[in-house]
C-alpha cells in the first residue's frame, strides 16, 4: 500500500485507489473529476476548499488501508 501525502496530485491519489474519490467528496471536494483537480496537489485543493489537509490525509490513508 502506498501512503497518501499532501503533496500528491489528486489524480495520483485516485490512481492508487479510485474509491478514495468518495472520501474526497465527503470532505467537500465535489470536483474531483474536473480537469483542474487532476493537476492540483491535495494541499492546493484543501487550501481552495478550506479543508484541513492533515485530517484529510489521515482519513485517506485510513480508508486506503482497509
Amino acid at each position: 500500500m502506498k501512503e497518501i501525502t499532501k503533496d500528491m496530485l489528486i489524480s495520483e491519489i485516485l490512481d492508487i485507489n479510485k474509491e478514495l474519490a468518495e472520501v474526497l467528496m465527503q470532505a467537500g471536494m465535489h470536483c474531483v473529476g474536473c480537469a483542474a483537480a487532476s493537476g492540483e496537489s491535495l494541499q492546493e485543493a484543501c487550501d481552495v476548499h478550506g479543508i484541513d489537509v492533515d485530517d484529510l490525509v489521515e482519513k485517506l490513508n485510513y480508508y486506503n488501508a482497509e
